[in-house]
């Protein structure tokens, strides 16, 4: 299995990336991840990355593609990988085939998850966390007490500042103008899925898994 999870800030990519890989056995492989692992072990790469977000600068395109390289030549990502957060724009992703030809190892899919950018902004303009015990929360979907404290621990829940509403309108407008090209280049390759993300956890991870199932036929 060697895919790409695609779709708006909110759709779920991380929680089903990581489901996904664990059930197939293969590693989930996130940007952020990458790059803080690579920090604190200190390799040439992860000195560089450092360096770059310590001034508050953006991983420029090249560094970005070494660093996943690097992550998608350990053992463990023999049998295949699910990316999540790479590739973000075009570029990387015409990097991330060449990379992958020069592995003998091409990407498979990319799996879109589908949701609107209201439901999105929803999503985690909704999310709730408590300062004390760190547990999760949506005023919505799975709601904290109802005079806002934290069932677990009685604090009261808080709304991280940035999931505030206008943050996760301008983190979806950079999807927009940088991710969203990448829907097009994966379905004009003929990798492409499209996978509904509505719902509940299970319900998604469900369908996602029919999904690659039914593509692999």
């Amino acid at each position: 299995m060697r895919i790409v999870l695609l779709g708006l800030p909110g759709a779920g990519k991380g929680t089903q990336a990581a489901l996904l890989a664990s059930s197939a056995g293969v590693p989930h492989v996130a940007t952020g991840n990458i790059f803080r692992q690579a920090m604190t072990a200190g390799t040439p790469l992860g000195l560089q990355v450092r360096e770059i977000v310590e001034r508050g600068g953006l991983v420029p395109d090249q560094l970005t593609v070494a660093i996943v390289r690097q992550r998608l030549m350990e053992a463990d990502a023999a049998r295949g990988f699910v990316l999540d957060g790479f590739p973000r724009t075009v570029p990387q992703a015409l990097a991330l085939d060449a990379m992958l030809r020069g592995m003998a190892a091409p990407l498979e899919r990319a799996v879109l998850l589908q949701m609107t950018a209201d439901e999105a902004v929803a999503r985690l303009a909704g999310r709730r966390v408590c300062p004390r015990c760190g547990a999760t929360y949506h005023l919505q979907a799975a709601p904290p007490a109802p005079d806002g404290t934290c069932p677990r621990c009685g604090a009261a829940v808080e709304q991280r500042a940035d999931d505030r509403e206008e943050v996760q309108r301008r983190r979806v407008e950079a999807y927009e103008g940088e991710t969203a090209p990448l829907v097009p280049h994966y379905e004009a390759a003929g990798r492409l899925l499209r996978v509904p993300a509505g719902g509940d956890v299970a319900d998604v991870a469900a369908r996602l898994r029919a999904a690659l199932a039914g593509a692999a036929r």
